[in-house]
């Protein structure tokens, strides 16, 4: 016999002379010719109350089964009589899968999410993980549904690359070589033409410059998968592996796609509260005051851009205190853009024309010769959670561009080559998805949001 989720039975309240269900036991209450096991399979918050009597064979082994261990129970699905619950099962056949001891980490006491860091292999069992990766599992279905819906292309791009593709060099080396005996050129320098690949090579920190080759004959294409930085940094918004979104559009401008990341934003807030209305009120309740409010209010309104140089001026005039002074020419830190879309517009904001100096080689140029059309999409309690561009589509002005950065062009050659053939305009973003995951879910810690979090100093599991 199939066993059914817990989530289906209670949900269409299912009565059934004989069926089977599997999972976790939070509670053992033992009473004179029978036991209540209180039983979770990880579909739901909510779990099935099992009458187990005492006529079971293995019926003593299981009383002495401590929270965590794993059952499987064959009986009959009954109406309930007791408050708070549809549906309770009448065991017929037990099977005891698992037990734990009393080393079990996870009891009914409240446990910190820094304590469940250090045993990641055992959270998805605790409610709030559970949550946030139901709520997960929801926002990737709903990001190829949105993309899908608009004409676009999935594609996969390499994890593997030669290419920086944002010229920041914090990029993780992939080699085979022997770090004992490394091969040297006459000057010292490694001679990578005995590595694997033949030449320098790095996990990729975005897959924005194959999806442009993509978008090129595709007309729009998508990515969605792992990206690396081995930036060191130690914040609640940082990994050094996480997955990106990452759309590119033929034919756009940066209008265009900031428009898109509006209306993808907004796309994954409905499928949130469509599918996983329980979790939200969850986390609402344990994490974040205020927040499906926070969440309505994002559908109902629209996106606000301002250019980076007005921004800079309200930030300059708001009197406001900040940790890193402000001034024209400097990169927004996440105390500027959480007051600007916190503070000043109350909700999320576009950035929009970037300085030139501190933005990438790939980025169209303004006819000011100072700034880029590059955006930045801010939403409050987090930041940026959108960055994107207009790209470069002029071959003269990119490779000038790639001279006064001192990028090899021989490294680029295929992608100065889409510039000499039918070169089109295009614009695209990059979303990182445990950033949006964490201002749908209000969970305050990225490290809390993916499965088996990658930081510098930490590679556990």
């Amino acid at each position: 016999m199939k066993a059914q989720s817990i989530k289906n039975i209670l949900e269409q309240k299912v009565i059934s002379p004989s069926a089977k269900v599997n999972g976790w036991v939070r509670s053992i209450r033992k009473s004179k010719a029978f036991s209540f096991v209180v039983l979770n399979d990880g579909s739901c918050f909510d779990n099935l109350q099992i009458i187990v009597p005492d006529s079971l064979s293995n019926y003593e082994e299981m009383t002495k089964c401590l929270i965590g261990s794993s059952f499987g129970f064959t009986g009959e699905l009954v109406a309930s009589q007791g408050k708070g619950q549809s549906v309770e099962m009448q065991a017929k056949e037990l099977v005891i899968y698992g037990k734990t001891d009393e080393s079990y980490p996870l009891q009914k006491k409240g446990t910190s999410l820094e304590f469940l860091r250090e045993i990641a292999h055992l959270r998805p069992r605790t409610n709030t993980m559970a949550a946030v990766f139901r709520l997960r599992h929801a926002l990737a279905q709903a990001t190829h549904e949105f993309f899908d819906k608009n004409g676009f292309y999935y594609i996969n791009t390499p994890i593997v690359t030669a290419s920086d593709c944002e010229g920041a060099g914090e990029m993780f080396r992939v080699s085979t070589l022997d770090l004992n005996d490394v091969p040297k050129l006459k000057n010292g320098e490694v001679d990578y033409s005995k590595d694997y690949f033949g030449k320098e090579s790095y996990l990729a920190v975005s897959g924005q410059l194959e999806a442009e080759c993509f978008a090129s004959g595709l007309g729009k294409v998508y990515t969605f998968g792992p990206t690396f930085r081995s930036e060191n940094s130690h914040t609640a918004r940082h990994l050094s592996e996480f997955w990106m979104v990452e759309p590119e559009v033929a034919f756009a401008d940066l209008d265009d796609v900031a428009d898109l990341g509006s209306d993808y934003i907004k796309f994954m807030i409905e499928k949130a509260m469509e599918r996983c209305p329980s979790e939200l009120a969850f986390f609402e309740k344990f994490y974040e005051k205020g927040l499906q409010e926070k969440l309505k209010n994002v559908l109902s309104g629209g996106l606000t851009k301002v250019s980076y140089t007005d921004a800079i001026d309200i930030l300059q005039k708001s009197n406001q205190k900040f940790e890193f002074p402000v001034k024209w020419g400097v990169d927004l830190q996440t105390e500027h853009e959480r007051y600007l879309c916190e503070k000043h517009f109350n909700g999320p904001v576009a950035v929009m024309d970037y300085p030139r100096d501190i933005k990438a080689f790939y980025m169209r140029q303004n006819d000011d010769g100072k700034t880029v059309r590059a955006m930045d999409i801010l939403v409050p309690g987090v930041g940026e959670l959108i960055g994107g561009s207009q790209r470069e589509e002029r071959y003269d002005v990119l490779s000038s561009r790639m001279d006064e950065m001192g990028l090899s062009k021989d490294e680029y050659w295929w992608y100065l080559d889409l510039r000499k053939h039918g070169t089109v305009p295009h614009s695209g973003f990059g979303l990182g998805f445990e950033r949006a995951l964490m201002y749908i879910s209000g969970m305050s810690n990225i490290r809390d949001v993916i499965a088996f979090p990658r930081t510098s100093g930490s590679v556990e599991f």
